[in-house]
């Protein structure tokens, strides 16, 4: 996969990270959810666990601000997510749900979603992925016209 996500080096082994404040970690950076781009608001990102010798998975944490959302895309690669702060919307392939605490959701390969949160919370999930896997699509002109003409999806997603 030449436009594969590169796999990134594994960092410091240590058993246990305690929490310093809600969903921050000792010694895991707050980072970017992208790098750049219009496409997205008010999203941080944390890589809690990287790939090592054992494991070819990264867990990730999301949190979207109140108002922000995430890309609207899709891609081939599997995620599992679990809502662990706030409230939100999410949508994946035609479906649209409210999420709250605790639920689980799996993305299957290349279906369209975009997490929102609500107005009044951040809305923070934990994310598990493959390492090495196939950078996000987002939709060409063609397929924007199609998705705004659905009901569900083109009141919904931001672009």
């Amino acid at each position: 996969m030449s436009d594969a996500i590169p796999t990134v080096a594994p960092t410091e082994h240590r058993a246990f990270r305690s929490e310093t404040e809600p969903c921050r970690w000792d010694g895991i950076d707050v980072l970017k959810y992208k790098e750049t781009g219009t496409h997205f608001k008010d999203i941080t990102r944390q890589v809690l666990f990287e790939p090592g010798d054992d494991i070819s998975t990264q867990l990730r944490y999301f949190e979207i601000a109140p108002g922000g959302h995430s890309t609207f895309e899709r891609h081939q690669h599997v995620h599992e997510v679990m809502i662990i702060r706030g409230t939100g919307q999410v949508l994946v392939g035609e479906e649209l749900r409210t999420v709250q605490q605790h639920e689980l959701i799996r993305i299957e390969p290349m279906t369209w979603h975009q997490f929102q949160a609500s107005l009044g919370a951040p809305l923070g999930f934990l994310c598990l992925v493959n390492c090495e896997r196939d950078r996000p699509q987002r939709p060409d002109e063609k397929q924007i016209a199609e998705l705004q003409a659905h009901p569900v999806i083109g009141d919904f997603m931001k672009l």
